[in-house]
């Protein structure tokens, strides 16, 4: 008896150091991933895709619909993957996580899930083993033969890594779905511009549609899933002009959350992180951020992808900025050779943030090699100034996106990118700084001396690579491979071979009733 009146304190105390000692040591996933980020091309040494960083939440049979997950969270624990085994274990606490999507504590763990046994797999279990599959194939191909492709086959300096971006794009064909939410009705939902400056919202989404080889009707079997809301719809008609007031967005994106939640397990067994959005609204950041897990957890397609304002590369997709005037892009495709090119530099557009008045102020008017005006002269085409210039400057307007990048891909001119903070589409595949120049805003006044410092022979290598990595800017009816339609979605899919998701059966429990 003694024994035991000396032993019951220390068990006490040693199961209170435990306790406090595992949570004082919690960390967070996403800030794993963004340590060692995905892009095995890149050589950044160790990647995520040795072992995806992993994101379970707790789950208990139960015949309830799927709660909310308001102002609590059930804390995603990393756990090894079934039947692979993931590295890297890690716990993430969210429980100070808040916004405008709450449920009590004990029904946050209410999440739809039946009991198994050990030796079955669930479909969940089945795709996370595909995709470290396709893990270890990205491995090997970084210094293994490049695969046979009828289409295209990847190479030169445009790529970080091109075996291994082509064995990760043929991994994607062979086994990426998406779910789309049906929920919603138009102009906002399933729905957008495209002809606009804000086009690529409604393109993707309207190929996402009737996508019928990415496109699954079954959400078990899905890797990802799109919350098909338009951004730059919701601007046309929800939002009051000039009232300066975004609270209509934000309750139509968060009331959108809250519907999917409800009706679906998928939103609260990853707090969003196998879902996404696509925006090319300037908007689009903002109201990813309706939602705290949308804007934090979530992977955001954004053509506004400005890391100084919570843009992650690790997780978020840059999207090129294309307008379709006229919803395609025929007749604007094309340009002169490198040898007829007599306009050093190009630039025509009105003042449109910080960064353009500093172009023109130095520039407009001051050297006949740089070509830069607010308003082109009476008869003078952009387009036909584009394909004759070396080179096409690229300044950011209000936000960092800009359509004159991919116009200047389009007319076979190199870019110049004059820009800060800014994430160039794609760029966790495509060496930009092998087909574009990249200048900061503080060096626009040394403009002419670092475009005629480069050389005609690296000039021509530049432009060739333009005329290369274009395809994979071009919008097509239907879509081709390589094409804007399917790098989106590989960045996508990059982003979802970043993480693991898993269900994690917990004991039923009277307590947690």
């Amino acid at each position: 008896m003694k024994l035991m009146v000396l032993m019951v304190p220390v068990i006490l105390v040693s199961g209170l150091v435990v306790i406090f000692g595992l949570r004082s040591t919690t960390t967070s996933s996403w800030d794993f991933i963004a340590r060692q980020p995905a892009w095995l091309w890149r050589g950044h040494g160790n990647s995520s895709l040795n072992g995806a960083s992993s994101v379970a939440v707790h789950a208990k049979e139960s015949d309830e619909s799927p709660p909310l997950i308001n102002g609590f969270s059930p804390p995603p624990q990393a756990v090894e993957a079934l039947p692979f085994e993931e590295p890297n274990v890690l716990k993430q606490d969210v429980s100070e996580t808040s916004g405008p999507i709450a449920a009590p504590a004990n029904e946050a763990l209410h999440i739809a899930s039946k009991t198994r046994h050990k030796t079955e797999h669930t479909s969940l279990e089945k795709l996370e083993a595909g995709l470290q599959k396709a893990r270890v194939a990205l491995k090997e191909a970084k210094n293994g033969k490049q695969a046979d492709d009828p289409d295209y086959v990847p190479a030169g300096p445009m790529y970080w890594n091109a075996k291994v971006f082509h064995r990760s794009y043929l991994e994607m064909e062979e086994q990426f779905k998406v779910f789309v939410y049906e929920e919603g009705e138009p102009p906002l939902f399933h729905n957008g511009p495209c002809r606009s400056i804000y086009s690529m919202e409604g393109n993707f989404i309207h190929m996402m549609e009737i996508n019928g080889h990415f496109r699954t009707k079954d959400p078990d079997k899905a890797h990802v899933y799109f919350l098909p809301f338009s951004v730059a719809m919701m601007v046309r008609f929800v939002y009051e002009r000039q009232s300066r007031d975004f609270g209509p967005i934000r309750r139509t994106v968060s009331d959108y959350i809250n519907l999917i939640s409800r009706k679906y397990s998928f939103w609260n067994r990853s707090l969003g992180a196998d879902h996404f959005m696509l925006a090319c609204h300037d908007w689009g950041p903002e109201a990813s951020f309706s939602v705290p897990h949308l804007g934090k957890i979530s992977i955001r397609a954004l053509c506004n992808a400005n890391t100084s304002e919570k843009f992650n590369p690790v997780k978020d997709v840059s999207l090129p900025e294309i307008n379709l005037l006229t919803g395609s892009i025929k007749g604007f495709v094309g340009g002169l050779s490198p040898s007829k090119r007599l306009i050093l530099a190009f630039f025509a557009g009105r003042l449109h943030g910080p960064i353009r008045p500093v172009v023109l102020e130095h520039w407009e008017n001051k050297d006949d090699d740089i070509k830069v005006h607010q308003q082109l002269p009476k008869g003078v085409s952009y387009y036909e100034m584009m394909r004759g210039s070396k080179f096409c400057l690229c300044p950011s307007g209000y936000e960092v996106a800009s359509p004159r990048i991919v116009e200047a891909l389009y007319a076979g001119c190199v870019p110049v990118l004059i820009s800060d903070h800014y994430v160039p589409p794609f760029s966790d595949v495509l060496n930009w700084k092998s087909f574009s120049v990249e200048v900061p805003v503080s060096d626009i006044p040394s403009l002419k001396k670092i475009l005629t410092s480069i050389s005609p022979r690296q000039y021509i290598r530049m432009q060739r690579r333009v005329l290369q990595v274009r395809r994979h800017f071009e919008v097509n009816y239907p879509p081709k491979r390589f094409d804007v339609f399917h790098m989106i979605l590989h960045s996508i899919w990059l982003r979802r071979l970043n993480i693991g998701i898993h269900d994690v059966q917990l004991p039923n429990n009277s307590s947690d009733s």
